[in-house]
């Protein structure tokens, strides 16, 4: 297969000397350099230099096999390294100059293009932390708690050696807050092809699952395409989107996919990894943000445990929805409720600057000014809250551009 392959490749470059030297010189045969011993025919002694010859070029091509194995698969490294510091090859040209060396590690990227080489175990997913932080930090405005605990939970999961059960997020607050743009960013951050990965599924209620007189067909379809996805990838990602709407069979299906497993029971659920959006709790988190400014206290100091306190509360004395009072909630699936608080007048200022600079245009203060005041603020009396977050705000520079 693959070995085979590169071992062909190998054969052919190796020759008589290293990829990127100049051949040696073939020296004369032994019937050119005098006459033939008596008793030696022509034609035996062609076939013993010849048989020389195919030796060497076999053993050379052995010696690049080795040495690919400890560059590609980290196996017989050691052998490599001991040959390295021992005497001098006895085969002339066998060190390996640079060009031989650039021949190894086109080979060695080829294979693992194929997704053998990476340090996760497959290229798919990059686990960037990082760039998640650096993204959450610059880019996310007005969320301290949400930037706090989507990284700390994910950090946390992706660094435990052997999770018992999926990692599973609860996002909360009011459309256009920053829900799907974090779930974007983990996506991005956490894959090579972010959301387009194989390893990530998106569901929106009302787009996937609007009928509920289907709903049967659907809660089959959605465990298959569930499984399909552990099955295919080590550490999958699946969003649900307007998650408040999903029927309570579909949230009940989806439920043996988080719950607690043991190592050897679940293989593929060790890395899962779900994120439930949702405007529930909106309201709940207004109010307390609403509080702390009426107060005179910063929008920093509002405590993740008075906020998740208040959303369980909400969620559990909430009246007929299916996602509040699903086996989520009650067998404490949900490992963290991430609460978005409303956005304020400088918050989408920094969105509107986000926007411009995106699209590489030019922008004023006062250009800034003129966006943030066009969105509607809440309450009448206060108006201190945007009512759509930062949700239409690219759309809204189009109004100021030359």
């Amino acid at each position: 297969g693959l070995g085979c392959c590169a071992l062909v490749l190998l054969l052919l470059l190796g020759g008589s000397g290293s990829p990127g030297t100049s051949p040696r010189p073939r020296g004369p045969w032994p019937e050119e350099q005098g006459a033939v011993p008596e008793g030696a025919p022509w034609g035996r002694v062609r076939y013993e230099a010849v048989k020389e010859h195919l030796g060497a070029v076999g053993a050379l091509s052995r010696r690049y096999w080795q040495y690919l194995a400890c560059k590609v698969w980290q196996e017989g490294c050691e052998e490599e390294k001991q040959r390295e510091d021992g005497e001098a090859s006895p085969i002339p040209s066998w060190g390996f100059p640079l060009v031989g060396q650039d021949y190894l590690e086109i080979l060695s990227a080829w294979y693992c293009s194929f997704g053998k080489c990476c340090e996760t175990g497959d290229c798919r997913i990059i686990n960037n932390i990082t760039g998640l932080e650096a993204d959450l930090s610059g880019q996310l405005h007005g969320q301290h708690l949400a930037k706090a605990v989507v990284l700390r939970a994910v950090q946390g999961f992706l660094q435990s050696p052997q999770p018992q059960k999926a990692l599973v997020l609860s996002f909360h607050g009011w459309s256009g807050t920053g829900k799907n743009f974090v779930a974007r960013m983990v996506a991005t951050h956490l894959y090579r092809d972010g959301l387009k990965s194989d390893c990530v599924r998106v569901f929106v209620s009302l787009l996937h699952f609007p009928h509920h007189n289907y709903v049967d067909s659907y809660k089959a379809q959605l465990q298959r395409q569930i499984s399909e996805t552990l099955q295919g990838c080590r550490q999958p990602l699946l969003i649900f989107d307007e998650a408040e709407k999903l029927h309570s069979s579909l949230l009940d299906a989806i439920k043996p996919f988080m719950a607690q497993h043991d190592s050897e029971g679940q293989p593929h659920q060790q890395r899962s990894i779900f994120l439930f959006l949702s405007n529930l709790g909106g309201n709940t988190i207004n109010e307390v943000a609403l509080d702390f400014w009426r107060a005179g206290r910063a929008r920093e100091e509002i405590p993740l445990e008075l906020l998740e306190q208040r959303l369980r509360l909400e969620l559990q004395e909430a009246a007929e929805n299916s996602y509040a009072h699903s086996h989520l909630l009650r067998e404490n699936l949900i490992d963290f409720v991430v609460p978005f608080l409303p956005l304020e007048f400088q918050h989408v200022k920094l969105c509107a600057r986000d926007a411009f600079l995106a699209r590489g245009l030019p922008y004023t203060e006062a250009t800034l000014d003129k966006v943030a005041q066009m969105m509607v603020f809440v309450p009448k009396e206060e108006k201190l809250f945007s009512a759509q977050g930062c949700k239409s705000v690219p759309q809204r520079i189009n109004y100021f551009l030359p």
